[in-house]
């Protein structure tokens, strides 16, 4: 299957239990994530939840919570045209600091197309998104 990948990482100063309380937060992810709108999830925080995402240069689209491994690894999935559209969050602790990946990934037949044009811009916001899950993380420790 085709796809397309766009990944960026940072170190934060704070335990895996901690970021992932922000991720969990969903609510809240605006308070960190500029390129947020809004989000809702429409049940618990696992794997086949639900939710809605807006994010703030496009339009309300509907997420899936399709992995989740506690204080390790998230991913939500939304579909686009002939394409699944995935944001996944993993967290691997190195000594006193969290290392943290958010990976973009456009899968199926159109995956170029979104990757190219929608992909781009999703990449570019990564590190601001990066640097502000950091300041928060680092601020509630």
């Amino acid at each position: 299957m085709n796809s397309v990948i766009f990944e960026e990482r940072i170190c934060i100063e704070a335990s895996p239990q901690d970021i992932y309380s922000l991720y969990t937060d969903v609510e809240n992810w605006n308070q960190w994530d500029k390129e947020v709108d809004y989000s809702h999830l429409m049940g618990d925080f696992e794997i086949g939840t639900k939710g809605i995402l807006k994010p703030s240069n496009g339009p309300k689209s509907q997420i899936v919570i399709t992995d989740a491994i506690q204080n390790k690894r998230f991913t939500v999935t939304s579909k686009l045209p002939f394409c699944l559209l995935s944001f996944e969050h993993q967290l691997q602790e190195k000594g006193k600091v969290t290392e943290v990946v958010h990976r973009v990934k456009f899968s199926g037949l159109t995956s170029f197309l979104f990757g190219r044009f929608v992909g781009k811009e999703i990449y570019k916001g990564l590190p601001s998104t990066l640097e502000g899950l950091k300041k928060r993380a680092e601020n509630n420790v």
